[in-house]
């Protein structure tokens, strides 16, 4: 009898989730689009750094190094420049991040084997583009001081820098990026399905109906998790399938850690969207609940900024993140193929985590439906 009531009480929450046509588009369209969005536009990756040249220099030298650039294919000369003047006017309208200066004696200080000066000027508005468009040009530099030295038979330079990227061996952030998108979305449409549920039970006069039927307080709750539950897995394995298929991000590791990770990481946002429900008397606060929850929990992370950056009192504050957690088990399963040994630290703090937060939200259900 207790399935029979329990699997009634489901079917009458999907129905209230689904039946609408509307309802079912929000489920499903905007976090794909989100996706889409996200996984073309949050990148570290310049692909076409718009530079300029001011070159004082006619020699071979200085030909030879901005051919480096011109066949670089991170850069794309817009403009050259014939004094010093026309620098800040270029940069100021952000129409370049790079002005490459050469000097007059560019050609001859290298030809003569002095230490010859590259002027490189750089937008530091975005500091972060700013580094990144410098190790571009850093690169392009040192490519040519090694092909400079072996045209003249000069012996290379003492110690060569060789690199090599471990993981993510292109260095594509987009890799870095789309995993945590993942956790992101997940917790985005599992937080407001499960926010709204007992609101909108108590906003439709349909709560107190629900508390003369056979149905018990712990039944209740667990008939209003499962939906959120089955939605947030079915939404996490369609952006996956998105994110292996069409951006083409590898996924090392073994779905069953994946989805042992976003079952703890599911149960952590159902719990927290049932509290933020239980203490919701509309379905506007209750939003407002789920995103004053979510905002924080995006920030502390760690995905966009490095946890290790914040200070010490933040990341104490980001041990009770569920998000924190899952982050770093979708990166190490899609990009290290990490498996269960490697990924424990990170799923224990989220069924306890899971554990407390349905535990407030029961408690607080049985307090609040009387």
């Amino acid at each position: 009898m207790m399935w029979q009531r329990l699997l009634a009480l489901i079917h009458k929450e999907f129905l209230a989730l689904l039946k609408d046509p509307k309802s079912r588009m929000v489920l499903i369209v905007p976090p794909l689009i989100q996706l889409l969005v996200f996984g073309y536009a949050a990148t570290f990756d310049l692909k076409q750094v718009p530079y300029a040249v001011y070159n004082e220099d006619r020699g071979a030298a200085a030909r030879d190094l901005l051919a480096a650039f011109h066949g670089a294919p991170s850069f794309n000369q817009v403009a050259e420049l014939h004094s010093e003047a026309e620098i800040a006017p270029l940069v100021d309208v952000r129409r370049v991040l790079v002005v490459i200066h050469i000097g007059p004696r560019f050609s001859a200080d290298l030809v003569s084997g002095r230490p010859a000066q590259l002027q490189v000027i750089v937008d530091g508005r975005n500091s972060n583009t700013a580094i990144i468009g410098l190790n571009y040009v850093r690169s392009v530099v040192d490519r040519f001081n090694r092909d400079w030295l072996a045209s003249q038979g000069l012996p290379g330079p003492p110690a060569q820098l060789v690199t090599r990227a471990w993981f993510n061996p292109n260095l594509e952030s987009r890799w870095f990026f789309i995993p945590g998108i993942i956790g992101m979305l997940t917790l985005v449409v599992t937080m407001l399905v499960t926010a709204l549920t007992v609101a909108r039970e108590r906003e439709q006069g349909t709560f107190d109906q629900l508390l003369v039927t056979p149905l018990r307080p712990g039944e209740i709750l667990l008939g209003k998790t499962v939906p959120g539950f089955v939605i947030g897995i079915v939404q996490a394995t369609l952006i996956l399938l998105v994110a292996t298929l069409w951006f083409k991000v590898p996924l090392l590791g073994s779905l069953a850690a994946f989805y042992t990770g976003l079952a703890l990481f599911l149960l952590s946002g159902v719990g927290a969207g049932l509290l933020i429900s239980s203490l919701s008397a509309t379905q506007q606060q209750g939003l407002l609940g789920a995103f004053l929850f979510m905002v924080p929990a995006v920030i502390l992370s760690g995905f966009a900024t490095p946890i290790a950056n914040m200070p010490e009192a933040v990341q104490m504050i980001t041990l009770i993140d569920p998000l924190r957690y899952f982050l770093v088990i979708l990166r190490k399963v899609f990009l290290e193929g990490a498996g269960f040994d490697v990924l424990i630290d990170q799923l224990w703090p989220m069924a306890v985590i899971g554990a407390v937060s349905l535990s407030l939200a029961a408690w607080l259900f049985r307090h609040r439906m009387y």
